[in-house]
C-alpha cells in the first residue's frame, strides 16, 4: 500500500504546499483508492511540513508549488514529489495511479507569492 497526500484547499490541489488549508491523504493498494483522510494544515514553519507527512506514512506528495527546501527533505525521506498538478485532489491521484500525472518541476522561489506558485 501506498500513501499519497494531497496539498489542497479542500477538494481542490493548493499552489503553494506550505500554505495549503489541508492536505487529503489517500490510502492506495493494488491501484485503487481505499481509504481518504482530511487532515489540517498544522501551520507553515520550514522544514516541518516534509517531516509531519513522513511520520503519517506518506510516500507521495501532489501539488501545485512547492518550496526547495521542502522537496530537497522529501528527497532525503525519499518521499516522491509531484508539482504543477491542478483541479481535483481526487482525480490527481487517479491520474498518478494511471501514470498518467507527472511532475512539472515547479518550484518556489519565494513566499510572497503564495496564492500563484503552481503557475
Amino acid at each position: 500500500m501506498i500513501k499519497i497526500a494531497v496539498a489542497s484547499e479542500k477538494e481542490v490541489i493548493s499552489q503553494h504546499f506550505g500554505f495549503c488549508s489541508n492536505f487529503n491523504i489517500y490510502d492506495v493498494e493494488n491501484k485503487q483508492i481505499l481509504k481518504k483522510e482530511v487532515l489540517s494544515n498544522p501551520g507553515h514553519q520550514p522544514g516541518f511540513l516534509p517531516h509531519f507527512l513522513k511520520d503519517r506514512q506518506v510516500n507521495v506528495v501532489i501539488c501545485g508549488g512547492i518550496g526547495g527546501g521542502a522537496i530537497q527533505i522529501f528527497n532525503e525521506e525519499n518521499i516522491e514529489v509531484i508539482t504543477g498538478a491542478n483541479g481535483l485532489a481526487e482525480e490527481a491521484v487517479k491520474a498518478y495511479i494511471a501514470g498518467k500525472l507527472k511532475t512539472t518541476g515547479s518550484v518556489c522561489h519565494a513566499h510572497q507569492h503564495a496564492d500563484d506558485c503552481g503557475k
